[in-house]
């Protein structure tokens, strides 16, 4: 049997990362993350995988954003039993995300059970429980970078470093293809070179077969220094000419890290001052705390800087709001503050309650950091439009909206360039996934245009059969 390689999910799209790998004597699945932005993304995570849970080897998780990692719970309630392998600091991080997910997923049941009951409809079961989140813990196995270990038999597997996130990974495997060995490596999200904290993508010298990502795949992010450059200027022009408040929607995990970083280090050098950062995400919380358990995925600079900051605790005021009580006295804020929650891309969590108090008034800036996939409500404010509608409420759209793309966790199309240039020899099979269908085909082309490879766009569900 030759390796077959099935995309069940973020082909011609970015969200629901999962690839079902199946050779002759293994079936398993690199990520199984979940559709976000929407009724279709519902209905996507709700459907029933083409093949039997039970009868998957092992998993091999890249990193532990939601769209990666997101439908584990739903995998092991299935009936999933096998290993789950991942870089330490990925093991960490689905130890809060992977409940807190199960969490949500409960309130948003009850809550359109709420409305359905009102309608004189029945109840809508959540996608699974906080409970189905926990079952998947026992099954993490942690391995460190550059470690090759067995997670089946006849197949070899490494983690290398991709540079997105605390502990995320580009995977390597090695499987056997009809009496010889085959080189696969699924690239993960890359992350953008420069990026704080975490070092950038470890090269890779050759593969049979290559899946790489393609977020940004048309874009080119701004460089760092003006990057930083507009953040101050938003941050300036917000707390101290305006007197209002920067609402930053983010992700829990990775950038809400970076910002804490980008305002100390600005802290540092004398560019802010009096600042207050208000974290408010328990979960954004629990991965800063993470984040410094782990500081074997540092780069130099970030030493230094959490160095300065054990040094001077007081020169940036952090306050981690806990319970909901404390986030609801945040929306008497007139002004000072600067607001970061999750959900990155604003479409559930306590991030819709600080833009429904703040999106409306024009002395309050929001600032965008991260990809905001298409139906989502981050890429309707992102996209221009005038009036939104948040929590059951339409809400005009009078603050400014700062875009800040350099800041992005995600590679953009020059990066994704340098790292497969680093590639020895074309590898003989090239995929293109996780990105809107319109820049995976494109991208595809640019990488005809500049390295001479064939790449191929999957469908969703598409078993390609590796040559």
């Amino acid at each position: 049997m030759s390796v077959t390689l099935t995309f069940l999910g973020a082909a011609r799209e970015v969200t629901g990362s999962c690839i079902l790998v199946q050779t002759a004597s293994d079936r398993f699945l690199v990520d199984c993350g979940m559709f976000q932005g929407g009724g279709e993304s519902d209905r996507k995570n709700a459907r029933r995988m083409p093949v039997r849970p039970a009868s998957i080897d092992f998993v091999l998780s890249t990193h532990a954003h939601i769209d990666h990692s997101g439908l584990l719970p739903k995998l092991v309630r299935d009936g999933f039993r096998g290993p789950i392998h991942c870089t330490p600091a990925t093991a960490d991080l689905l130890g809060v995300m992977l409940p807190d997910a199960g969490h949500i997923q409960e309130k948003e049941a009850e809550w359109q059970t709420r409305k359905r009951e009102r309608g004189g409809k029945g109840e809508v079961p959540p996608l699974y429980t906080e409970a189905d989140a926990l079952a998947v813990l026992p099954a993490l196995r942690p391995v460190p970078y550059g470690k090759t270990f067995a997670p089946g038999p006849g197949v070899s597997a490494a983690f290398l470093d991709a540079g997105h996130i605390l502990g995320s990974a580009i995977v390597t495997v090695t499987v056997p293809d009809e009496g010889k060995d085959k080189k696969l490596v699924f690239s993960g999200d890359l992350g953008h070179r420069g990026l704080p904290i975490v070092r950038d993508p470890a090269p890779v010298p050759r593969a049979d077969a290559l899946v790489i990502e393609s977020t940004y795949g048309n874009r080119i992010h701004k460089g760092m220094e003006d990057t930083v450059e507009e953040f101050v200027r938003a941050v300036d022009d917000t707390l101290r000419r305006k007197k209002g408040n920067v609402v930053i929607p983010s992700f829990a995990v990775g950038r809400a890290q970076d910002i804490l970083y980008l305002l100390t280090d600005l802290t540092r050098k004398g560019r802010l001052s009096g600042i207050t950062l208000y974290i408010d995400s328990p979960l954004a919380a629990e991965a800063t705390r993470i984040t410094m358990r782990h500081p074997e995925c540092y780069d130099d600079e970030t030493r230094e800087v959490f160095a300065w900051r054990d040094a001077h605790p007081d020169a940036l005021k952090v306050v981690l709001v806990k319970d909901m009580e404390a986030s609801r006295a945040l929306n008497s804020l007139r002004g000072g503050a600067i607001l970061m929650a999750g959900s990155g891309m604003c479409d559930a969590g306590r991030i819709k309650h600080h833009l429904k108090h703040n999106l409306w008034r024009k002395e309050c800036s929001v600032i965008i950091v991260g990809f905001q996939a298409q139906g989502t409500l981050g890429r309707k404010i992102v996209d221009g439009a005038k009036r939104v509608r948040i929590l059951g409420e339409e809400i005009a759209v009078a603050a400014d909206v700062y875009t800040i793309g350099g800041l992005s966790a995600h590679a953009d199309r020059d990066d994704l360039l340098a790292w497969a240039g680093q590639f020895q020899a074309p590898p003989g099979n090239v995929f293109v996934a996780h990105g809107e269908e319109s820049v995976s085909l494109e991208f595809a082309g640019t990488l005809k245009e500049k390295l001479g490879w064939l790449a191929q766009v999957p469908s969703p569900g598409q078993p390609l059969i590796l040559g």
